[in-house]
């Protein structure tokens, strides 16, 4: 089932399993409504069991067919089940021990900036009153 967050308006699914799991918690509550939390923002959004139970028509016979798997591996014949293969074993790398640690380097001590020296000039407004000074002269 696609849903959209109505938070932060995050698409999101919602599987077959946890279908299942939420429309037998909403039968057992009597529950109108599930909750389901939005990955991104974990807040809940409500879903109408009824639009759960529309997606999800034969929801009942769906958990039963579960809880008869969980039974029935003991009554399975053990000739129909495939044995495990067995993969080849694969070299092992190198032991830790033998690996050269990793080192940091060391930062470079940084030097402080040289001051660049420039040649003093009067400011703009000193200017302007020498120049006031000889004109009213």
């Amino acid at each position: 089932m696609n849903l959209r967050c109505s938070y932060c308006q995050t698409p999101f699914t919602i599987g077959r399993a946890q279908m299942l799991a939420a429309l037998q918690h909403m039968s057992a509550e009597n529950l109108h409504h599930y909750d389901a939390h939005c990955p991104r923002c974990r807040k809940a959004n409500s879903v109408a069991r009824q639009r759960m139970e529309a997606l999800f028509p034969n929801w009942q016979q769906a958990l039963q067919e579960q809880a008869a798997m969980l039974v029935a591996p003991a009554l399975i014949p053990a000739q129909s089940i495939p044995e495990p293969v067995q993969a080849e074993p694969v070299a092992e790398a190198a032991p830790e021990s033998t690996k050269k640690p990793a080192t940091k380097k060391k930062a470079a001590a940084k030097k402080p900036a040289a001051k660049k020296t420039t040649p003093k000039t009067p400011s703009v407004a000193k200017k302007k009153k020498a120049t006031a000074k000889v004109t009213k002269k």
